[in-house]
């Protein structure tokens, strides 16, 4: 149960990173009008999340053969990683698509979103690896 779960979860992580840069990048060319919002909640970002959600566990499984996960004695130090990248860029991604005003703040010329998306994946990949390792 807790197995499924895990992976459920960095599914939805995988298919929200893909949405959430896929929509960035729409917003920022010629093609603008399809980051229409019902709600503050992009059509285009709901139907691409959708879309990602079938290709995520595949993307999972690419980058567990990319970086010989099996193959490791010791497994935990590149799952932690893993799962940190996956929080990490997922949280990018939302603010970019949803709160673009928050990347306008600063602290010490480093765009403070990155510094609160760094501190909150170190603090979620602990909190996530006590509740399913």
């Amino acid at each position: 149960m807790k197995l499924r779960m895990s992976i459920w979860l960095q599914n939805i992580g995988i298919a929200c990173s893909i949405s959430s840069f896929i929509t960035f990048l729409f917003r920022l060319s010629d093609f603008a009008w399809l980051t229409t919002t019902i709600y503050h909640i992009p059509i285009f970002f709901s139907i691409i999340f959708l879309a990602s959600l079938l290709i995520a566990e595949d993307v999972r499984k690419a980058c567990k053969k990319l970086f010989f996960y099996e193959k490791r004695q010791d497994k935990r130090p590149i799952w932690q990683v893993g799962i940190g990248a996956i929080i990490f860029v997922a949280q990018i991604g939302i603010v970019l698509v949803f709160y673009t005003k928050m990347t306008q703040f600063q602290l010490g010329g480093m765009p403070l979103f990155l510094v609160f998306a760094f501190m909150n994946a170190f603090l979620a990949t602990v909190i996530y690896e006590e509740v399913f390792k």
